[in-house]
């Protein structure tokens, strides 16, 4: 038997009953619906309930809409519920305070039940697309934290890097949304270790030439498993799997890329992933500290590094020791 899907869940609130029996009339064919006759109460619903969307009437004792909105927007249980509100209110300076409070949408009184009806589907709507995109970039980041997991069980390498590598972005000249997409493609760069074998992945000492060349491969392990990838997000990810490790000045791998060849995502990872590997303690070194590090960025400055991101990471080197904290190893 064909299972059926659960109605969305939206929330009413006002504190006239007879506004929540309009609404009620209009939505209860095609909702779950829950009833907030105060913001407070509202609040607790919203925690403990997690509605889909709520409907908010602005003028109410106590706590009004728009205090509501704000208590919502400041907790991360509830800062993602799209908040429309309900009301009588039509001044201009009325509208723009809700949506400085986190509001998505108006709906005036009286309320029109095919608008209520748009409105409520369209917010809905854009509630499954933006959980479909955050479930595929947690999806992206569990697969990073798989390829670090053997050599790095905390997974931190991977949430550390990535942010250095979107403040690097910020700073060299992304947009914000350009910095976003490297943020969530930097933990796919070491992908392809999935299939290079422990006990290269694993030695404690030197490897062999032998196994070098072995390990050599997984760049381009990670660009096959991402090769059939059409979001823009992956082939990020396929571009930083499969050219992080190429060189300003050549002598990388695993196709010897130069100078600009490498693509700028390329090489902001290189400079993120290997100042975070020099500082953090890995099964076969110890921990350097972060001086000794940025001597190395700065010996490899037109050799390994592109000297611009190596400056761009001096520069911006509280941010970036401040996102290292945060995110320490176990």
């Amino acid at each position: 038997m064909q299972q059926i899907a659960p109605k969305p869940t939206i929330l009413l609130v006002d504190d006239e009953p007879v506004n929540l029996r309009v609404l009620n009339t209009i939505l209860a064919p095609d909702y779950q619906l829950m009833f907030a006759k105060s913001g407070e109460e509202a609040l607790r619903l919203a925690l403990k309930s997690q509605p889909n969307l709520i409907l908010a009437d602005v003028m109410m004792p106590g706590m009004t809409g728009f205090d509501l909105c704000l208590a919502l927007k400041s907790d991360n249980e509830t800062a993602n519920i799209p908040v429309i509100f309900v009301t009588a209110l039509g001044e201009d300076n009325d509208e723009a305070r809700g949506f400085e409070v986190g509001g998505v949408d108006y709906i005036t009184k009286p309320v029109s039940a095919p608008v209520v009806k748009a409105r409520v589907n369209t917010h809905l709507s854009l509630v499954k697309a933006d959980e479909l995109k955050r479930s595929r970039l947690q999806v992206v980041q569990c697969l990073g934290r798989a390829a670090e997991y053997k050599d790095n069980e905390t997974g931190t390498h991977v949430l550390r890097m990535s942010h250095y590598s979107k403040v690097l972005a910020l700073a060299y000249g992304f947009s914000h949304e350009q910095a976003e997409i490297l943020l969530h493609a930097a933990p796919m760069h070491d992908i392809g270790k999935i299939g290079i074998a422990d006990n290269i992945l694993l030695k404690p000492g030197k490897l062999t030439e032998e196994e070098f060349t072995i390990m050599q491969t997984h760049p381009q392990i990670g660009a096959e498993i991402l090769s059939d990838a059409d979001s823009e997000l992956l082939k990020v990810a396929r571009s930083v799997a499969l050219t992080h490790h190429e060189k300003w000045d050549g002598s990388g791998y695993p196709t010897g890329l130069a100078g600009e060849e490498i693509p700028i995502e390329g090489r902001i990872v290189a400079v993120a992933d290997v100042f975070d590997a020099l500082t953090s303690e890995r099964p076969y070194k110890k921990a350097w500290s972060v001086e000794d590090a940025l001597q190395l960025l700065q010996d490899q400055k037109g050799r390994h590094f592109e000297p611009a991101l190596v400056d761009l990471l001096i520069d911006n080197l509280d941010e970036i020791l401040t996102i290292r904290a945060h995110w320490k190893d176990s």
